[in-house]
């Protein structure tokens, strides 16, 4: 561990993208080893995650929240998009593989653990994760040479559209992805601040949770699970 540690004091660049990158190959191996595998190595991966995110805060000083009515405002916006382009084109996959009733049965209590697993994880530890890889360090590495000096608020059109459009096709819902990833960071070039977005991000992931559970929680033609 303390190697790992003089490792990232020592590299901005992977301190910015190791934990992301961890998060993503987990994402990988999610359903690999059973169809219940998918929800247990989503509860790794957050813990993974969080360790991670622990380890780096000190070297990351953009990685904080910020509460501003932008960001709240930002987040809900982007959840009424979410919602609105929710048809069969827009989608990379049809399935429901969070469909937590299918695996463990309507009124389990493995349906509430890891329904409220989802929600902390996509809520408290996604938006970390995700907005300082491709906020703070995609687009300004796209943008400059020496993107570690470069203001969150700069803009030009490359970086802008490469960096919405890889969030979104890493997203199921590509289209709303996109749309996401171009409001987000023009959050933080308006503010120069990773904060914003990243609380635009929590706002946004945990509306979808609640959507998710008070949309019949998965019940007949009511279900939502395809927003997770």
């Amino acid at each position: 561990m303390k190697a790992l540690t003089t490792r990232l004091k020592a590299s901005p660049l992977l301190a910015r993208v190791l934990p992301f990158v961890v998060f993503v190959v987990l994402t990988a191996c999610q359903g690999s080893f059973g169809p219940e595998s998918h929800f247990w190595v989503y509860l790794v991966k957050c813990v993974a995650g969080s360790w991670l995110v622990w380890l780096t805060w000190p070297m990351v000083p953009e990685m904080r929240w910020t509460i501003s009515f932008q960001a709240l405002f930002g987040g809900t916006l982007v959840f009424a998009i979410w919602v609105a382009l929710d048809v069969p084109d827009t989608k990379l996959s049809q399935t429901d593989t969070w469909n937590l009733h299918d695996h463990f049965g309507k009124g389990s209590a493995m349906v509430w653990f890891f329904a409220g697993v989802r929600i902390a994880g996509s809520t408290l530890l996604v938006p970390l994760l995700e907005e300082v890889f491709y906020r703070s360090f995609l687009y300004r590495y796209i943008l400059a040479p020496n993107w570690m000096f470069t203001a969150h608020k700069s803009f030009a059109i490359k970086p802008f559209l490469i960096t919405s459009i890889v969030f979104g096709f890493t997203h199921q819902h590509w289209l709303a992805g996109i749309a996401c990833g171009m409001i987000y960071q023009l959050l933080v070039i308006r503010t120069n601040r990773i904060g914003d977005a990243i609380t635009a991000h929590a706002v946004t992931n945990l509306l979808l949770g609640v959507w998710v559970i008070t949309k019949g929680f998965g019940y007949a033609e009511k279900s939502q699970w395809h927003f997770w």
